[in-house]
């Protein structure tokens, strides 16, 4: 292999100095820019679909799909969000007055549980309730100092808010007109064999898809179901505890049943039978095998990595990037996957 240049070296020097910059110029909206491209990979066909029924006017189909995207997307989060805090206060009035009683709640669970899980708690303080109520109040009071800076900066977080959405609409409807054209530019400006290339995006590509498509679909799916089930119980605050439950079904192996399990051992515990009984059975045969039948429907088997790999892949993400971890985590394993696949099997870095 030929080495650079004094000049190529400068020209990489200052390609990556440019790029460093202009990654440093959009990271306060990165947000924004990273949801604008996940959409516009998710929805892509359609409106590739749309151009064909407008006659090939990119601008109209760009629109009417930034509309759909609207009123499938944004405006279902933003009311679930509204519903979501109003539930939320109710939740913590009644616990304030008394209706919600942790301590009874506690109580009746350690009734209903052996002896030797109670001594294994006891190791851990974990059957004091003053211990746990002590740890709750510090946690509280943290998070309770979080909410009064949050609300006393409402205003700004508001305009930062509002600020991401416009950019993230107006960047997604460029890049839908344009995203075919910018794909080809960024293909041509890897520096890799066609073959490499084509394999690698059409794998990024195919992950994303995957994992926006199947993996939030199937988690709205269980916590619409989990919701469901608690307003049939009547458990308060059903749509709080569906959304809940739609995130940690992000979580494969436990998801949903961190929410619903306990409750139904609330239910057992305090002499109400049929409830648990059915919220179990539910849980466990409805919800539980909601993954195992839709997901390959919607992602295909072709597409899914081992459960291990998904859930160090997508907690590791979230705890380094936040809630767009849950994306970024499994795309860059599946791309290690492939990467070290590609390097397995290309006979030219093994000499053969």
């Amino acid at each position: 292999m030929s080495q650079f240049t004094f000049h190529q070296k400068v020209f990489l020097s200052l390609l990556a100095l440019v790029t460093i910059g202009f990654v440093w110029i959009l990271a306060p909206y990165g947000g924004a820019v990273f949801w604008g491209v996940i959409l516009a990979i998710i929805f892509a066909p359609v409106y590739r679909w749309l151009l064909q029924r407008t006659r090939n006017r990119a601008g109209l189909a760009s629109m009417l799909t930034l509309l759909l995207i609207v009123v499938m997307v944004i405006l279902p989060l933003t009311l679930v969000s509204i519903s979501i805090v109003n539930q939320a206060a109710s939740v913590v009035a009644l616990a304030k007055s008394g209706e919600i009683s942790v301590a009874m709640f506690f109580n009746k669970i350690m009734d209903v549980l052996p002896n030797w899980l109670v001594s294994v708690l006891d190791r851990f303080h974990l059957t004091s309730l003053a211990y746990l109520q002590d740890k709750l109040t510090e946690g509280a009071s943290q998070v309770s100092q979080d909410v009064a800076k949050r609300a006393i900066n409402a205003g700004l977080y508001t305009f930062d808010f509002l600020t991401s959405l416009c950019i993230l609409l107006y960047l997604l409807f460029f890049l839908l007109r344009d995203g075919d054209k910018l794909v080809v530019r960024i293909r041509e400006a890897v520096p890799l064999s066609r073959k490499y290339k084509q394999r690698l995006f059409q794998n990024f590509t195919m992950v994303i898809r995957a994992t926006v498509k199947g993996n939030i679909l199937v988690a709205i799916v269980q916590g619409a179901l989990g919701g469901m089930a608690f307003w049939f119980l009547d458990v308060r605050a059903p749509v709080l505890w569906a959304v809940l439950m739609a995130f940690l079904s992000l979580l494969p192996a436990v998801g949903a049943a961190i929410v619903w399990a306990p409750v139904a051992v609330y239910f057992l515990a305090t002499g109400e039978v049929w409830q648990g009984v059915g919220l179990t059975a539910f849980g466990v045969f409805v919800i539980g095998l909601v993954d195992n039948f839709l997901r390959p429907i919607l992602v295909g088997q072709d597409t899914r990595m081992p459960d291990y790999v998904v859930l160090l892949s997508t907690v590791g993400g979230m705890a380094l990037f936040g809630l767009n971890g849950f994306v970024i985590g499994p795309v860059v394993a599946a791309l290690f996957i492939a990467c070290w696949d590609l390097f397995a099997t290309a006979s030219e870095f093994h000499g053969d």
